[in-house]
């Protein structure tokens, strides 16, 4: 099993709408076939729109089935945490 964290940032995509949700599911992609234990996405500060974009996407019930658990930080620290949890027979 992997102690691996991977992490996302959104930085260089957060203008070009259409690479967003594409750049999400390869790192959920990357997380599982690594079997990450964590991934961590950095949004940045500001408006809180493509925090919220990226939360809506976390919410799919397709995206939620492959992840534990979201760490938000109520803060606005610029970054959420996504946790995995791995059995041994997947």
């Amino acid at each position: 099993m992997s102690s691996r964290k991977l992490t996302l940032d959104l930085h260089p995509v957060y203008n070009r709408s259409d690479r967003i949700d594409a750049a999400l599911r390869e790192a959920m992609d990357e997380a599982e076939a690594i079997r990450a234990r964590q991934l961590e996405i950095i949004y940045g500060k500001g408006s809180g729109a493509l925090r919220k974009r990226v939360l809506r996407f976390l919410d799919r019930k397709d995206v939620r089935a492959r992840y534990h658990r979201i760490d938000k930080d109520p803060g606005n620290s610029g970054h959420l945490h996504v946790h995995f949890r791995w059995s041994r027979g997947q």
